[in-house]
């Protein structure tokens, strides 16, 4: 059985939620199969009516959902209504993608003498998406995330393994989104630790979609290689976003700014600031420990990930630490420091995720020996730079380029729009297929393959590569964007 806990209590409550077996896992991949047939023929008109009223569902019921997960993640009022309208706006944001419809990439190469007549576009793949919810997002990384929105989006069926932080948020999530559907096998719903293992080796399920930790993501990829049929895996894995503040940074609120990113959601994101790299002698070291040292922590999600943050990084000192706030699994936001070159001789070790609100500052000396550092970094998210003097700035600029997906200007790497220019993923470990993102309209593209069609009948061709053009989707036809 899967129970519910309450962070601020430690204790369980409501209704236990029974294991799926392996039948339950069986029954919803079977279902989702059949009724994936009838989706992915389902024109993308079509579909994007039926995302529209998953985000008008989950909103009508947001006074339903948002106290249900409080319980289940003590994230609060505020941070759930918000994650809520965040979810229900991924669906609407893949019906205006589908609408578009550029994210075919629809091609046409007349036939030229010798050459012959060939047209390309994406497809749905040919079965089902199992997708492992998060434990840090109830909403926008759950069963009502990114990954089952862009999903369902392509056309195709959904199974997911719902993370045993908030199962009882996860089933009313299923139960509104379902009530969306053609068809409610389109998205099932499966509980417990054997039954991921059963999904992600099933021969039905064509691609894997994670957010979790470098673990987790490890051992789904040896599942997956376990497999007769070898099917894409995309997880989004461990970060530590450095941020690399140099002298000509403007210091007005960079202290606070770092303080209120590395607290945020108990430091509970992706894309927390974990290590900080700050000149030495600038007084922005004694800032971050006064702003820290201000700040109070709230309660992690579950006793296994406070107990994991409670071990981080005891090796380094510690620079200053917060208060612990209310709660059973209340935790106090702390930051560590380093100089560079105690840092570059604890590599990698000192720079591996510590999820929470933990953080190493690293002292430098010059801006000159920040690169060769730098380059040893393991892949992230985000890197940001805080500068005042863009030539100042450009080597570190360019080792950060190689080993981030997103590249922030004076700013803070808590917070993903969701957006056609977004592209939330980057080197491993930050996840497994740099060339993907999870968030925004290339999303879609995880769950999409290829084919060309050489001298095919035209009432046989798609109607988006028809000579008329039927959808009007955009297309390049000889070498030349059409819309």
């Amino acid at each position: 059985m899967i129970y519910a806990y309450n962070p601020r209590t430690g204790e369980r409550f409501g209704d236990p939620v029974p294991e799926s077996g392996r039948e339950g896992v069986d029954a919803a991949l079977t279902a989702a199969a059949e009724a994936g047939a009838r989706w992915r023929a389902t024109p993308a008109s079509r579909r994007a009516e039926v995302l529209d009223a998953i985000g008008a569902a989950l909103t009508d019921r947001a006074e339903d959902l948002w106290p249900l997960a409080d319980q289940e993640t003590a994230l609060g009022e505020t941070r759930l209504r918000g994650e809520i309208a965040r979810a229900a706006g991924q669906f609407r944001f893949f019906a205006e993608v589908l609408r578009d419809g550029a994210y075919l990439q629809a091609t046409i190469e007349h036939a030229d003498g010798p050459k012959p007549d060939l047209r390309r576009m994406l497809r749905p793949l040919p079965g089902v998406a199992a997708v492992f919810a998060a434990s840090n997002f109830p909403f926008a990384f759950s069963v009502a995330g990114g990954d089952t929105a862009s999903a369902l989006a392509a056309g195709c069926p959904v199974v997911v393994k719902a993370h045993p932080a908030h199962p009882l948020t996860s089933e009313l999530s299923a139960e509104i989104i379902r009530t969306a559907l053609p068809d409610p096998a389109l998205l099932g719903l499966v509980h417990g630790l054997e039954e991921g293992r059963w999904l992600v080796q099933d021969e039905r399920v064509a691609a894997v979609g994670f957010t979790g930790s470098i673990p987790g993501g490890k051992a789904i990829q040896a599942l997956i290689a376990e497999r007769e049929t070898p099917v894409p895996f995309f997880g989004e894995l461990g970060s530590v976003n450095p941020v690399v503040i140099l002298p000509s940074a403007r210091r007005d609120g960079l202290a606070q700014g770092f303080a209120g990113s590395l607290t945020l959601g108990t430091g509970q994101f992706c894309t927390n600031p974990g290590l900080v790299f700050v000149p030495e002698g600038s007084g922005l070291v004694e800032e971050i420990a006064d702003a820290v040292a201000g700040s109070t922590g709230t309660p992690m999600l579950s006793e296994r990930i406070r107990d994991g943050y409670l071990k981080g990084r005891s090796e380094l000192p510690v620079l200053a630490e917060g208060q612990q706030g209310e709660g059973a699994w209340a935790v106090a936001p702390r930051v560590h420091t380093v100089d560079l070159d105690g840092f570059a001789a604890r590599l990698p070790e000192v720079a591996e995720e510590c999820f929470g609100p933990s953080s190493v500052i690293v002292t430098y000396r010059a801006v000159d020996e920040l690169p060769a550092v730098l380059a040893r970094l393991d892949g992230s998210l985000t890197a940001t730079v805080h500068a005042g003097d863009p030539a100042e700035a450009g080597p570190v600029a360019e080792v950060l380029g190689r080993t981030a997906g997103r590249l922030i200007w004076n700013g803070w790497p808590t917070g993903v729009a969701v957006s056609w220019a977004m592209h939330h993923g980057g080197p491993w470990p930050a996840s497994t297929s740099p060339a993907h993102t999870s968030v925004g309209a290339s999303a879609i593209d995880r769950w999409l393959v290829p084919a060309s069609y050489q001298d095919w009948p035209e009432e046989l061709l798609p109607e988006e590569l028809r000579e008329a053009n039927p959808l009007g989707v955009p297309r390049r036809v000889d070498g030349r964007l059409e819309r």
